[in-house]
């Protein structure tokens, strides 16, 4: 019979092996959240964090710096900085010269067609009768995003999911193997996508739409949501260097947006704090029916927040509109992250908060406040000067066909008829350039490494220059000065003040804290890599910001 020892040496030896057996089991088991959110707030700047707390609440972007950790000194590692070269930029860690984005419009080199970032003629629209609203799709982005290695990873079974107003917004972070991604039409109110995705709309997006959310949303005036005296983070209503909307007749509060018909009645609602309500709230509805983040695999979720972009652009940084819009974005946060403690569970999704570029002062504002050196100039007047230039230079007026983010694309097939040889026109029309005031410097984008600049400058403009797609001699205005109308304010320049922008990591797998060390926009894609276990995107080259790790 067996003794007591012997029994207790069986129990052993048995008892190893499972033990054994349960340690790998748990191994191999990959931890990752249920669902990675990215929430991208077009034209945020990094100050908008701290520079409206007074009237913040707890549970908005006070919960997310609280709880989560901040890279306060994330920079955009190229230029210009512009919606599309972003986006990408956030979910690839890569930069235009890599993954190709190069600007929100180009000129194809080989065609000297202009080429909008996310056209794609091979396609359809779904959900919409409005072809080149709907004939969108990521098949210009040259390289995969995160969202893309965590498909790859779970072979296929991750759902991966993005949303914005603007189509840009939601192509390029979802990346090329996506469920899908929605964007809103302005011709019929309504979330379309295209057949690259599928061959007809959901049926409960369908349904959403058939609610026509935005006609009721717009019914409402915008007023401000507390009392004027508490805005003293702001100038004054109705400021002659903001820009109409469309439906006002004034710039002042209340804005209307029911007076356009027609076909453009919906312009004035992506320049409307209710356009971030309603992606807020079709968010909600695709992680509903969709049951993101509540299968076997993490799912990701990509959202864009673009009606901050569209306000900032009228109304400037000083305004009582954007104010109140990170205000009321502010609460929209907060409710979000509520319903996904409830949808989900506290502590089991990952969400990283970050922009795509931030924003200028308008010249005329500095002017007004002893900033002297300030300034704009059109787009349109630019290519007007520089052909103006060729005409007394070369006698011909139309060498320079457009003008894209401080770009000159030269028409090549032009300048060979004419028997000009090409350099000799790139280097006399930067020449030219810098003779302007508003210039800071210009020159052959061929001829950059040899072209004198900081560092830092030279290494953003290398890292956005991509042969087939970029410009033939780039230009940057001083700082202070931008490209543009006088009203409103627009963005592309390397200066901090567009390229500085937030970047947040709450929830699951993230250590509270910050750092003050310098990173990069790039640097977001291979951290959420990182936590997640999986490979960096094809074209990354960020680095894993190690300290935010659990």
């Amino acid at each position: 019979m067996p003794t007591k020892l012997t029994g207790m040496y069986y129990k052993r030896v048995f008892a190893f092996p499972l033990l054994l057996f349960l340690f790998l089991s748990s191994v191999a088991q990959v931890s990752r959240p249920k669902l990675v959110v990215g929430l991208v707030i077009d034209q945020m700047r990094w100050d908008y964090l701290y520079r409206y707390s007074d009237l913040y609440g707890a549970n908005g972007f006070k919960r997310l710096l609280r709880e989560g950790f901040s890279a306060e000194n994330a920079m955009i590692p190229y230029a210009p900085t512009v919606t599309a070269a972003g986006h990408t930029c956030i979910y690839t860690g890569s930069v235009p010269a890599i993954h190709g984005i190069v600007a929100n419009d180009w000129v194809e080199r080989e065609t000297g067609a202009r080429r909008y970032c996310a056209t794609d003629t091979s396609v359809r629209p779904v959900g919409s009768g409005s072809m080149w609203e709907g004939q969108m799709s990521p098949r210009n982005m040259l390289v995969n995003s995160v969202a893309d290695e965590l498909r790859l990873a779970t072979n296929f079974r991750s759902k991966v999911i993005g949303i914005a107003l603007k189509d840009r917004g939601g192509i390029f972070p979802a990346g090329h193997s996506a469920n899908a991604a929605y964007w809103f039409d302005d011709k019929t109110g309504r979330w379309i996508t295209s057949t690259y995705y599928m061959n007809e709309l959901p049926q409960w997006v369908s349904r959403y739409n058939d609610r026509r959310v935005p006609d009721s949303l717009m019914r409402n005036d915008w007023n401000l949501l507390y009392d004027p005296s508490k805005y003293t983070q702001s100038t004054g209503d109705d400021m002659p260097w903001e820009r109409l909307l469309e439906s006002d007749k004034k710039r002042t509060f209340p804005h209307s947006y029911t007076s356009v018909i027609g076909s453009n009645r919906y312009d004035p609602f992506r320049s409307s704090p209710y356009g971030t309500t309603y992606t807020f709230d079709f968010a909600r509805e695709i992680i509903r029916h969709e049951r993101m983040g509540q299968g076997t695999e993490t799912d990701m979720l990509c959202v864009s927040i673009s009606s901050t972009d569209y306000i900032g652009h009228r109304y400037g940084p000083n305004s009582l509109e954007v104010q109140d819009l990170y205000l009321r974005l502010d609460k929209e946060i907060a409710s979000f992250l509520s319903y996904l403690d409830q949808t989900l569970g506290k502590g089991n999704y990952t969400l990283f908060l970050s922009a795509d570029h931030g924003a200028p002062n308008n010249s005329l504002f500095l002017k007004a406040n002893k900033y002297l050196n300030a300034g704009n100039l059109s787009g349109g007047g630019a290519v007007r000067s520089m052909n103006n230039f060729c005409k007394q230079k070369f006698g011909d007026s139309l060498l320079v066909k457009r003008v894209y983010d401080f770009q000159a694309y030269l028409d090549l097939k032009r300048i060979d008829s004419l028997g000009l040889n090409l350099k000799t026109v790139k280097k006399e029309i930067a020449g030219y350039l810098k003779t302007l005031p508003e210039i800071w410097n210009a020159f052959d984008e061929e001829d950059l490494m040899t072209t004198i600049l900081p560092p830092v400058v030279k290494e953003k403009i290398a890292n956005s220059y991509y042969f087939r797609r970029s410009g033939d001699i780039q230009y940057f205005y001083k700082p202070q000065y931008i490209e543009g109308p006088a009203d409103g304010v627009e963005h592309g320049a390397w200066y901090p003040y567009d390229s500085h922008i937030p970047c947040v990591f709450f929830g699951w797998g993230v250590k509270p804290g910050r750092t003050n060390r310098e990173t990069s926009m790039a640097d977001i894609a291979p951290t959420i890599a990182a936590m997640l276990r999986i490979q960096m995107p094809s074209g990354c080259i960020g680095q894993v910001i190690t300290e935010l790790v659990k």
